[in-house]
């Protein structure tokens, strides 16, 4: 978690999520990417929800993240609440693979769109949450540049 204003939001559906979305946090650490982290699922906690997103903007976030499993609403619900762009992660289930958390992800209705990294893409979204920060902010820009000459390096 970051002391300054978090820039992006991070929220996921069940503490079981966590394993995988620590390496989201860890990878906007890297770049130097000020979040917050909220477990919050969409069915068992939805004023949680509806607040922590709708609220986003106003605190200064500029993109959002939800992992969800299962039936994975978590990113919809987020997305309906809020005017901020917002990626996806589906989680890998125990019943269909995570295939079950992809679809409900990407076949979201018109209007309410989500960005869908692969499933358990935690890092993934982190790079594309500081990619989307760069398009306004010059040093995530530059942070993702240099991150993409050391992997063409490596």
């Amino acid at each position: 978690m970051s002391e300054a204003t978090p820039l992006v939001g991070i929220v996921m559906g069940s503490t079981s999520d966590m394993d995988v979305m620590k390496q989201c946090a860890e990878q906007l650490e890297a770049f130097g990417v000020p979040h917050e982290m909220l477990v919050a699922s969409a069915h068992r906690n939805p004023d949680r929800v509806h607040e922590w997103a709708s609220t986003a903007a106003g605190r200064g976030v500029k993109v959002l993240i939800a992992a969800a499993g299962k039936s994975a609403h978590l990113g919809g619900v987020v997305a309906a609440f809020t005017p901020l762009p917002v990626i996806t992660v589906p989680m890998k289930t125990s019943d269909l693979g995570g295939l079950d958390s992809l679809l409900s992800m990407v076949q979201m209705p018109t209007g309410v769109p989500v960005a869908c990294v692969a499933i358990n893409g935690a890092k993934n979204a982190a790079i594309l949450a500081t990619q989307i920060l760069g398009t306004s902010m010059p040093e995530f820009r530059e942070r993702i540049a240099a991150y993409k000459r050391e992997m063409a390096e490596a």
